[in-house]
């Protein structure tokens, strides 16, 4: 919005073309969503507390939890899609496809994440809805996306999956792309979901996924960077960069607040909303097998939960002591503090070897 009433005086103030490029704007996207948490997260977090919009702690957890964590705030997502949202509105072209593809995704899903929070304050556990309806509602809500996109988007390449480290390996998924995509997404946001169980643990690692993918979006969108690169050159997607910008923004100021101990939880709000964003900017950057690596953190977790429920339904035996498998290095006796710092290591490192894909080939 403001971007483009600022174009409309570039000829008059010529001082304005600054606002044209992506780096200002994405600097600008970072500020604005970074200033807008720090603003309002205090008096959300009040606002929520005198509301009893309390966390519903899992009895089967820690027993550690119970004690420290009842009692505080949730739905913090809100104060993420509220930072998010308008700095993209202000400073983003919002006639670009992927900008809107991205908005769709992180607002549908922000609202099925609060609807979710909702069910679980509304009864007082931490079932919320079932698992099964949400990933349905999910599915239902990335594949109309992804149509609406694969309508506006023209170039042959968009359903071609390409592979890190080499440089002409590639395959043409065909129709098989609708499906895949919808994988990543509902994936990537139940992945970064089951990841945030400890104070701060998602909100790095989303924070470094999304930095990642600043800097691939911005030489994606770029015909000079992607040549030198040897990498994809996909016109518009530069402006994924401002929309990434707003991520680590929104994030690093509800941070502040939900630094151990926290002082209120993004909630399914936050995290199915944040994790739904990461696959969408996945697919359309074509980056989305080192979206898997940079997020690996993510992935690890899922699939502690997969391996889980496959060991006990198929054995009767559990591999984990609990999980997600977060949650088994604190029943081994791990501090929380401990498990978080070393899975924002282990994230540190995936967003290196994923930044390192761009350049080995």
């Amino acid at each position: 919005m403001l971007y483009e009433f600022l174009l409309n005086y570039i000829e008059t103030f010529t001082f304005l073309n600054v606002f044209k490029y992506i780096t200002t704007r994405t600097g600008l996207a970072f500020f604005t969503s970074l200033l807008i948490a720090l603003l309002i997260g205090g008096p959300f977090i009040k606002l929520f507390s005198n509301r009893k919009i309390f966390n519903p702690i899992r009895q089967d957890g820690p027993s550690d939890h119970i004690v420290k964590k009842i009692g505080t705030p949730t739905m913090g997502g809100i104060i993420i899609l509220l930072g998010l949202v308008i700095s993209v509105l202000l400073w983003a072209d919002l006639k670009n496809i992927y900008i809107l593809f991205c908005l769709y995704i992180v607002l549908s899903f922000g609202l099925l994440g609060a609807f979710d929070d909702y069910q679980k304050i509304k009864n007082s556990n931490s079932s919320g809805i079932s698992s099964k309806f949400k990933i349905l509602v999910q599915i239902f809500l990335a594949l109309f996306g992804l149509v609406i996109l694969t309508y506006f988007v023209e170039y042959e390449e968009f359903k071609n999956l390409y592979f890190p480290f080499f440089k002409n390996l590639m395959i043409n998924l065909g129709w098989f792309f609708i499906p895949f995509s919808i994988f990543v997404i509902v994936g990537s946001s139940n992945a970064v979901n089951l990841t945030d169980g400890l104070d701060g643990l998602a909100t790095v690692p989303v924070i470094l996924v999304a930095g990642c993918f600043a800097f691939i979006s911005y030489v994606s969108g770029n015909i000079v960077f992607s040549e030198y690169l040897q990498i994809l050159y996909i016109e518009g997607t530069g402006e994924i960069s401002i929309f990434c910008g707003a991520i680590i923004g929104s994030c690093l100021g509800f941070l502040w607040f939900n630094a151990p101990p926290a002082k209120i939880f993004m909630g399914d709000t936050g995290s199915l909303s944040l994790g739904g964003s990461l696959g969408a900017v996945g697919i359309i950057t074509k980056h989305e097998i080192v979206l898997a690596i940079t997020g690996g953190l993510f992935v690890l977790e899922a699939l502690s939960v997969m391996v889980q429920v496959i060991s006990f339904k198929l054995t009767g035996k559990r591999i984990f002591k609990m999980a997600p498998i977060h949650h088994h290095f604190e029943k081994k006796g791990w501090p929380e503090s401990t498990v978080v710092i070393r899975f924002w290591i282990i994230s540190i490192i995936l967003a290196m070897i994923g930044l390192a894909t761009l350049k080995l080939r």
